[in-house]
């Protein structure tokens, strides 16, 4: 069975996927650079995964 991570149902990532301008979005995309949650739900995504996050979110980290 596949480890069920909070971050694939967050309200704030559900906000910033809507609008990434708002104060929500702009908070979870703030957070997500250091969030534990986050690393362990991000490295354990395949490559292919891995490289759609980081183009959607502009996200650099765990490189």
């Amino acid at each position: 069975m596949a480890q069920q991570y909070p971050c694939e149902t967050c309200p704030l990532r559900a906000k910033n996927d809507k609008n990434p301008k708002s104060l929500a979005g702009r908070f979870w995309r703030w957070h997500i650079n250091f969030c534990p949650g986050w690393k362990a739900y991000f490295t354990h995504q395949d490559d292919e995964t891995k490289s759609a996050l980081r183009e959607k979110y502009n996200f650099k980290k765990y490189q």
